[in-house]
């Protein structure tokens, strides 16, 4: 009995298929790389703010204000500033920037070319650096009363946020069935109420994860703050005079010749990542929830 091997009629080794698999191979062994790449760096970041940050946080540290180097000066100031001008930041941009995702989505259509401007100034606000931003407010709030403020910060910040607040609320707002929109209008409701009450309700955890990933977006700029708000090295609860903020206190005290100041910047910075990490963590669990 001869050892062969018994093929099928007609049957033919495949060579494109052999080459599809090498290709497919290939193209997860790349993309488990540059996964790896990616952990492992932002891994080394995170090692590097832990090792270097939490040996300078402590009660004064979080507790006392800023001061003189030497003195045992803390963060406080600059905590509460960053709080101040982001909370406000944001109170300005969330209702301008659900408003305008709410037209776009609803009442602006694609053939709409005033809604298609302002569809193109978003993004292009989207991607323009932030010291741009900062200094368009500093011609505008800053250079005309002659003093940098809180409030001029503050409106750096919410230009940031509010096209990331626009673009999601739009997608969000897009993703909701029209048969939703029409069993509203079936029982009677005028158009406003079934956005505002079914649409926006329905699309309620997406446009929540918009904000909050606009809060994790102003939270750590540097940029913006330096043309507007500048800094300081008191307590400031005005909004019309200059304030301190976490990110331009690191930026200060990293360059800074002593060793306190340069101890305290890596604090900050880790501060200043820890929050956005939570704040990352609250729109993942969010979403989740969704």
């Amino acid at each position: 009995m001869s050892n062969m091997t018994t093929h099928s009629p007609g049957w033919a080794p495949n060579p494109c298929g052999a080459r599809r698999r090498r290709k497919d191979r290939v193209a997860t062994i790349l993309g488990m790389i540059a996964a790896a790449i990616l952990v492992l760096v932002l891994t080394s970041i995170l090692w590097t703010l832990l090792s270097r940050g939490i040996v300078g946080l402590s009660a004064s540290a979080l507790f006392k204000p800023m001061g003189p180097p030497g003195s045992g000066g803390g963060l406080a100031n600059a905590i509460l500033g960053s709080v101040i001008q982001t909370t406000l930041a944001l109170a300005m941009a969330t209702p301008l920037g659900l408003g305008c995702g709410i037209y776009l989505s609803e009442y602006g259509s694609r053939q709409n070319r005033f809604a298609s401007c302002v569809r193109f100034v978003s993004d292009v606000l989207m991607s323009v650096p932030s010291i741009l931003v900062g200094l368009f407010v500093y011609q505008v709030l800053v250079a005309p009363f002659g003093h940098f403020s809180a409030l001029a910060g503050s409106v750096a910040l919410a230009i940031l946020a509010v096209p990331i607040i626009v673009r999601t609320t739009e997608d969000m707002l897009r993703l909701v069935p029209v048969a939703m929109r029409e069993a509203g209008a079936a029982l009677g409701a005028t158009r406003w109420r079934v956005t505002l009450f079914l649409c926006l309700r329905s699309a309620k955890t997406g446009v929540l994860t918009g904000i909050l990933l606009a809060l994790a977006r102003v939270s750590g700029e540097t940029a913006p703050l330096l043309f507007t708000s500048l800094g300081n090295q008191n307590w400031s609860f005005s909004l019309n005079h200059p304030m301190a903020s976490l990110p331009v206190t690191i930026y200060q005290y990293a360059g800074a010749s002593y060793d306190d100041w340069v101890q305290l910047a890596w604090a900050g910075a880790l501060l200043v990542t820890l929050g956005v990490l939570a704040i990352n963590i609250a729109v993942r669990f969010s979403a989740r929830r969704g």
